[in-house]
C-alpha cells in the first residue's frame, strides 16, 4: 500500500494563468486537468507532462516541435492545441477543451452500431486526419478514447502531435497503451505515415460494427504479435447480415502491407461517402439478431493510461480471415478470382459455367493482362475506378526502350550483371546464414528478473530496449516478456522491446461520504474501482440513502477493480411514542421535544370526565413508533360537561334509575324499608335535585 500524496496542482495556477479545476483523466504521458484560462476566461483541457518526460531534454524538444505543428492545424474536427509552455519543472499543453464525451463512451454504450452511424461517426474522424496529414502530423494513437464527441453534435479527434513526440523519447511507450490498434508496421519497425492512422480507422470500424475488437490476448504482448502475423476477420464473420462493402473498406483499412491500404484519408474519405450514397437504407440500418456477437465490453476492454493491460477478456477467439498473399488470384475456391486495385482487393464469386438466358450471369473470360487502353468487362463501380488508377499508374512507366542499343555491348552487359548478381547471391547467403543477418530466436524470459532477461538477451546478441508498464499479475521488477514474442525470430540487427513490469497500478480511493449509493457506485467505476458490501445504518444527521462510512478510506491506493464497502444511512433510529394524556401542556410539550418529536395543539378540544380542563386528553399517534422529527398532536380536555338533572321524585326507581344513566349520571340507590333493586319503588328524594351536575357524576335517590 503506497502512501496517498494529495494532488499539489489542484486549485493551482499554472504558469500565472491558468487555474486548475479538476483532474479529468490520467494517460501513458501526462495527467489532463480541467483548467480555467484566466486571461480569456474560457475552460481548456490542461496536459502535464510527467515528470520524467519534462526532464527529458530531448523528448521536449520533440514535444514543443511537435506541439508547435499541431497549433498551426485549424480544423473544425481536430481539437486544437491553444497554448504550450513551462512553469518551473512543471511542463503543460493548453488544448481546446470539448466538453461531451468519447467514442468509447458511445460504443460501451450501445455497440454494436448500424452501419449508418458507423460511417457517419467515422466521416468526421476520417476528414479531421485527412487535414492533419496535408499539415505533415501523424497522429499514430487513433482510438475511440481520443475521438472526442461534444454535446451539441461536434466530433473532434484529439491529441495530434503528443503521440509521435513519446515515440521519439521512447518507442514503445505508445504501442502497449494502445495495442488494439496498432498498425503491425509500428509493432515490427517503428515507422509510420498517414496509412498507419488508416490501419487504426479500420481497427476502430471493425469495432463499431461488431461491437469488440479483431485480436484478443492474455497480455499486449500476444495482441501485438497478431497485428503483425493475422490479418483483420471481415466483420460479416461476426455479424452476419452486413454488406459486403463493409467487409472490403475493413479489409482495404487493415491491409497488414501498408502499400495494400489506401494512400491518403482523403482517398478513404471519397470511398467512405460513396458506400454511404450507394447502400440501401435496409443495409445501413442493419442490425445483428439478439443472438449476434457479444455487447461491447464482454470481450475487450481497453485500458485508458498507457501502459494498462488490454484485451484481457477470455472471449471466443475471431475467426481468422485468411492472410493476405501478394496479388495472386485465392487458389482455395476454383469459382472465385481476385480483382486487384492499388493497394486495395476484393473478391467476388465468378461462376465458370454459364447460365441460360442470362447475360449478367456469362461465364467469367480467360484471365490475362487488359491493355492498358481497353476496359475490362463486367466490373463494378468500385473495380472500374481501381482499374483507372492501376492504368494511371502503369501509364508512368516506359513500356519500350528509347534507342535499342549495340547487341554485343549488350551481352557483355549481361556477363557483367550475372556476375555481379552471382556475388550478391554468395553475399546474402552468408549475411542470412552465418553473418548478422541469421535468425536469432528470442528466449522466454517472462516471469525472470530484469537483471536476469537483459543477460539472456545479451547473450543472443539482441538488440533491446527497456519498457516499463503496469501489470496485474507479474511482480514488480520481473519480465513480463518481450516484443516480439518467443518463439518468434529475429535478425541481430533487430531491436527486440523488453517489457518490465511496475506492479499493479494503483488508484486512490474517491472520497464518497455525502453522496448517494449510485452516485457513489459511478465514481468508484470511474475510479477504475467497484462497490464492496453495502451496509445500512441508523443517522439522525444523514438522510436515507446518503453515503456516511467507505472502508477504506478516501486517500488510499488500490488495484484495479478493488472493492470499497459502502455504510448508508437508513434514517433516524425509530422508538415508542410516549403517553402523555393527562399531563399538562408543559409538561407534555417538554417530555415530547426532549424525545425530538415536534409539537401540535389541535383547535378543537374535548370534554373529559377523567382529565381536568387544560390538560392533554388525547394524543396523535397515541401508540406505535416515531422517529425524531416527526409531530405529536395534542388535544386539550374541557374537563366533565355540565348536564341539567332532571327531577325524578314520585317516579319509581327503575324509571328514575334510567332517565339519570341516560344523561351520564351514576345512580346510588338508598332504602330503608325495601330492596335497593326493587324497580317499584318509589322515589321519594334526590340529591341533588335540579340544577346542572358535571357529566358522570353521582345522583343519590332514597325510596321507602
Amino acid at each position: 500500500m503506497q502512501e496517498h500524496v494529495a494532488d499539489p496542482l489542484l486549485d493551482a495556477a499554472v504558469d500565472g494563468r491558468y487555474r486548475v479545476v479538476s483532474r479529468l483523466a490520467r494517460g501513458g504521458m501526462s495527467t489532463v486537468y480541467l483548467a480555467t484560462d484566466t486571461r480569456l476566461d474560457r475552460p481548456v483541457a490542461l496536459k502535464i507532462l510527467y515528470p520524467h518526460l519534462a526532464a527529458d531534454s530531448f523528448f521536449l524538444e520533440r514535444f514543443v516541435r511537435e506541439a508547435k505543428s499541431a497549433a498551426r492545424l485549424s480544423h473544425p474536427h481536430v481539437a486544437g492545441v491553444l497554448d504550450q509552455g513551462y512553469d518551473g519543472d512543471v511542463a503543460y499543453l493548453a488544448m481546446e477543451y470539448v466538453p461531451g464525451h468519447t467514442l468509447r463512451d458511445t460504443l460501451n454504450e450501445k455497440a454494436p452500431l448500424t452501419p449508418r452511424l458507423a460511417l457517419a461517426l467515422l466521416d468526421p474522424v476520417v476528414e479531421g486526419l485527412s487535414a492533419a496529414h496535408q499539415a505533415g502530423l501523424v497522429h499514430r494513437d487513433v482510438k475511440p478514447e481520443n475521438v472526442l464527441m461534444s454535446s451539441d453534435g461536434r466530433i473532434k479527434i484529439g491529441d495530434f502531435g503528443l503521440s509521435r513526440a513519446s515515440s521519439a523519447g521512447n518507442s514503445t511507450a505508445t504501442l502497449i497503451g494502445t495495442v488494439a490498434y496498432i498498425a503491425p508496421e509500428l509493432v515490427s519497425n517503428g515507422a509510420a505515415d498517414a496509412r498507419s492512422d488508416i490501419y487504426s480507422v479500420g481497427i476502430m470500424l471493425f469495432e463499431m460494427l461488431t461491437g469488440r475488437q479483431p485480436f484478443i490476448g492474455e497480455s499486449p504482448i500476444q495482441i501485438a504479435y497478431q497485428h503483425v502475423n493475422s490479418t483483420v476477420p471481415l466483420p460479416s464473420t461476426l455479424v452476419p447480415g452486413l454488406a459486403a462493402d463493409l467487409d472490403e473498406l475493413v479489409q482495404w483499412c487493415t491491409a497488414r502491407d501498408p502499400e495494400r491500404r489506401p494512400h491518403s484519408p482523403g482517398g478513404l474519405l471519397g470511398e467512405l461517402r460513396h458506400i454511404r450514397t450507394t447502400l440501401s437504407d435496409q443495409a445501413l440500418d442493419f442490425r445483428p439478431a439478439a443472438d449476434g456477437p457479444a455487447p461491447h465490453g464482454a470481450g475487450n476492454t481497453e485500458a485508458g493510461p498507457a501502459g494498462s493491460r488490454t484485451g484481457m477478456s477470455a472471449a471466443p477467439p475471431v475467426p481468422a480471415a485468411p492472410a493476405a498473399s501478394g496479388t495472386d488470384a485465392t487458389a482455395e475456391d476454383p469459382n472465385r478470382t481476385t480483382v486487384i486495385a492499388p493497394g486495395y482487393q476484393r473478391t467476388t464469386a465468378i461462376p465458370r459455367t454459364p447460365v441460360p438466358d442470362t447475360a449478367a450471369h456469362e461465364p467469367a473470360p480467360p484471365r490475362r493482362q487488359a491493355p492498358a487502353h481497353r476496359r475490362p468487362g463486367g466490373l463494378t463501380k468500385r473495380q472500374e475506378r481501381a482499374w483507372e488508377r492501376e492504368r494511371e499508374r502503369q501509364a508512368q512507366r516506359p513500356a519500350v526502350a528509347l534507342r535499342p542499343g549495340n547487341r554485343r555491348r549488350r551481352g557483355a552487359a549481361w556477363v557483367v550483371l550475372l556476375a555481379i548478381l552471382a556475388v550478391l547471391a554468395a553475399t546474402a547467403g552468408w549475411f542470412f546464414g552465418m553473418g548478422p543477418g541469421a535468425p536469432v530466436s528470442i528466449p522466454e524470459v517472462t516471469g525472470r528478473s530484469a537483471a536476469d532477461a537483459r543477460a539472456l538477451l545479451e547473450q543472443r546478441g539482441l538488440e533491446f530496449t527497456l519498457n516499463e508498464v503496469f501489470d496485474e499479475e507479474v511482480q514488480r521488477g520481473l519480465a513480463v516478456g518481450t516484443i516480439p514474442a518467443p518463439p518468434a525470430q529475429v535478425r541481430w540487427f533487430e531491436q527486440v522491446t523488453l517489457v518490465i513490469s511496475k506492479g499493479p497500478e494503483l488508484f486512490d480511493v474517491p472520497r464518497l461520504l455525502g453522496l448517494s449509493e449510485d452516485e457513489a457506485r459511478a465514481k468508484l467505476e470511474e475510479s477504475n474501482l467497484a462497490a464492496g458490501e453495502v451496509f445500512g445504518e441508523y443517522s439522525d444527521s444523514a438522510p436515507a440513502g446518503q453515503i456516511i462510512g467507505q472502508d477504506p478510506a478516501s486517500g488510499e491506493q488500490l488495484r484495479r477493480g478493488s472493492q470499497v464497502d459502502l455504510t448508508t444511512s437508513i434514517g433516524p433510529e425509530p422508538f415508542e411514542v410516549p403517553d402523555v394524556t393527562g399531563e399538562s401542556v408543559a409538561e407534555a410539550t417538554a417530555e415530547l421535544q426532549e424525545a425530538g418529536l415536534q409539537v401540535s395543539i389541535a383547535e378543537e378540544r374535548t370534554y373529559d370526565s377523567d382529565i381536568d380542563a387544560g390538560n392533554v386528553a388525547a394524543q396523535s399517534p397515541s401508540s406505535g413508533t416515531v422517529v425524531p422529527g416527526d409531530t405529536v398532536t395534542l388535544t386539550l380536555s374541557l374537563g366533565p360537561r355540565l348536564v341539567e338533572v332532571p327531577s325524578v321524585v314520585g317516579r319509581d326507581l327503575g324509571e328514575a334509575r334510567s332517565i339519570l344513566e341516560d344523561l351520564g349520571f351514576e345512580v346510588d340507590v338508598r332504602s330503608f324499608f325495601f330492596d335497593e333493586d326493587d324497580d317499584n319503588a318509589t322515589v321519594r328524594f334526590q340529591d341533588p335535585d335540579g340544577g346542572t351536575a358535571p357529566e358522570g357524576s353521582m345522583v343519590t335517590l332514597r325510596v321507602f
